[in-house]
């Protein structure tokens, strides 16, 4: 009867509704687990900082990665071979594209829930092409085209005007900084409020293509911190740019449609590798968030 009861749980795991083909996220997880290890012994030197930011990241990836896949507990492959191990940070920068990518290229057509923690971990990887030459500059996402002339689901048209409301909040806070950054800063400044205001044109078309009233801006915002020098006003479009992860995330967890979802992915991303180095010139640590737009 006891060995009868022992094999109870395992004839369960294979009865009907049990998915026995692999499990997509395997292949990230190794590759996470595999960039993390290899990224660890090579944290010292001239390239600690980031060696150790890329060890983290991928750390943090893995265990959240690991969590989804054994809950699923679906069939391991064949394991595959070890990737060689890296003499230089510069070694690694190919891994972490294809693993951006490979999250990237999952990311449409994964359920809901699986969806939101591999963008994720697409963006931490697109955040870490920007803390060391060695490592990027990593590709910028896809800008944002014209709006989809149909309506866009139900459940995501609040998500979306979240969004809109970050994106309102992020074109206000380039112009409040602009006063408070040297020049050589202005390159940065003019591209993130242009790729902002596209965002949120987009954003306002598609919202009322689909019967919604967008969201409209506030007269003004109030930075969680006074602006009052370059450290200040980075770290307050830092905080902007986060925000922004954060809405976009929630539309990738509130639709189920492949092209919204994308282009929330795009806008993830962008927002990941643009607050990177606002975190950076602020002296926040780790400059590049391991998992964009989760809360933490």
């Amino acid at each position: 009867m006891g060995a009868v009861a022992a094999l109870a749980v395992p004839l369960a795991a294979c009865g009907p509704g049990y998915d026995e083909s692999p499990d997509p996220l395997r292949p990230l997880l190794a590759a996470a687990e595999a960039d993390a290890a290899a990224a660890r012994a090579l944290a010292k030197g001239e390239d600690a900082d980031a060696a150790g930011q890329l060890a983290d990241a991928r750390a943090a990836h893995a265990a959240a990665l690991k969590s989804e896949v054994d809950r699923l507990n679906r069939p391991a492959p064949s394991p595959s071979a070890t990737p060689p191990a890296p003499a230089a940070l510069s070694d690694l920068k190919e891994r972490l594209a294809t693993a951006r990518k490979q999250a990237e290229d999952l990311v449409p057509g994964l359920p809901r829930y699986r969806a939101g923690l591999v963008a994720a971990v697409a963006a931490g990887c697109a955040a870490l092409q920007r803390t060391a030459p060695a490592l990027g500059p990593g590709e910028d996402a896809p800008k944002v085209g014209a709006a989809p002339g149909g309506s866009v689901p139900a459940e995501a048209v609040d998500p979306l005007q979240t969004a809109l409301a970050a994106e309102h909040a992020a074109v206000w806070v380039y112009g409040l900084v602009s006063a408070f950054l040297p020049a050589d800063f202005s390159e940065g400044e003019k591209s993130g409020v242009a790729e902002h205001a596209l965002r949120r044109d987009f954003l306002q078309t598609t919202l009322s293509a689909s019967g919604a009233t967008p969201v409209a801006p506030e007269a003004a915002y109030v930075p969680k911190q006074p602006v009052t020098d370059a450290k200040s006003a980075s770290l307050v479009v830092a905080t902007a740019e986060a925000d922004c992860a954060s809405a976009w995330l929630a539309v990738v967890n509130h639709t189920d449609d492949a092209g919204l979802r994308t282009t929330a992915l795009h806008a993830l991303v962008a927002a990941a590798r643009r607050g990177t180095p606002w975190r950076s010139e602020a002296g926040e640590k780790p400059a590049a968030i391991a998992m964009p737009g989760q809360s933490s």
